[in-house]
């Protein structure tokens, strides 16, 4: 997983709903390539890239860990 200085300003970066100006979140930005991760605190800090199948496959364990999987 490599990681790189964020500094793209056409990515479009979102975070959770469910996230509030006072928590500590992680926002994302999809390319075709990849799905970039950072720091909501640190917009200007190190961004995480995952291949589209490495973020599916992390979701999806997620989902199995929390008990969120039904199927």
């Amino acid at each position: 997983m490599p990681s790189r200085q964020s500094g793209d300003s056409t990515l479009i970066w979102r975070k959770s709903k469910a996230s509030t100006a006072d928590t500590e979140c992680i926002e994302l930005a999809e390319t075709k390539q990849s799905v970039l991760v950072r720091d909501s605190r640190d917009p200007v800090g190190v961004v995480l890239a995952f291949s589209p199948a490495q973020w599916s496959s992390f979701l999806q364990r997620l989902r199995e860990d929390d008990g969120l999987s039904r199927g």
